[in-house]
């Protein structure tokens, strides 16, 4: 699962990372590309040694970097990272965007509310903390039983039950 609890045994505090799920790592995006350039390459050996390969060449080279881009692309976009700490007293959520933008929000932990929208929000299980006048999303990257389960979790954490760790 794209998120993890993070709680210390001596500490009151727990701490729930969330980050989108990144399914082609960085190795298997070279392999990737790789394969696919070679792949591009085979219906061209016949023309080796013919004008019309270097004809041909620079648009098969063009689609082998349109994809490595895409691909770069795609997973610098999902450089998300959001961190919910939950103290005895406070709820503080910080989101990390792609472009390094930090958004922040806090509340008293007594007053958080957490609400699962099932159809009425951008995403099938729409998940947000209430607090201090303000309603923020929290996991919306996630995939719908994720977001799910997360509620799940969140509620049992900010009533003081133990949460799923793993």
């Amino acid at each position: 699962m794209p998120y993890r609890w993070t709680t210390d045994p001596d500490a009151p505090t727990q701490e729930l990372q969330l980050w989108p799920h990144n399914s082609l790592p960085q190795k298997g995006m070279a392999a990737f590309v790789l394969t696919t350039f070679t792949l591009i390459l085979i219906p061209a050996l016949p023309l080796l040694g013919s004008v019309v390969l270097w004809g041909l060449l620079p648009f098969l080279l063009l689609a082998v970097w349109a994809i490595y881009f895409a691909l770069r692309r795609n997973r610098r976009a999902r450089q998300i990272i959001e961190v919910l700490t939950l103290d005895d007293e406070d709820t503080h959520l910080t989101r990390t965007d792609a472009n390094g933008q930090v958004q922040e929000w806090d509340c008293n932990r007594y007053w958080t509310q957490v609400t699962k929208y099932e159809s009425e929000g951008p995403v099938p299980h729409y998940v947000t903390l209430k607090g201090k006048g303000r309603e923020v999303e929290i996991g919306s990257f996630l995939s719908e039983e994720e977001r799910i389960a997360l509620y799940d979790d969140l509620l049992r954490a900010l009533r003081g039950a133990p949460v799923n760790t793993s």
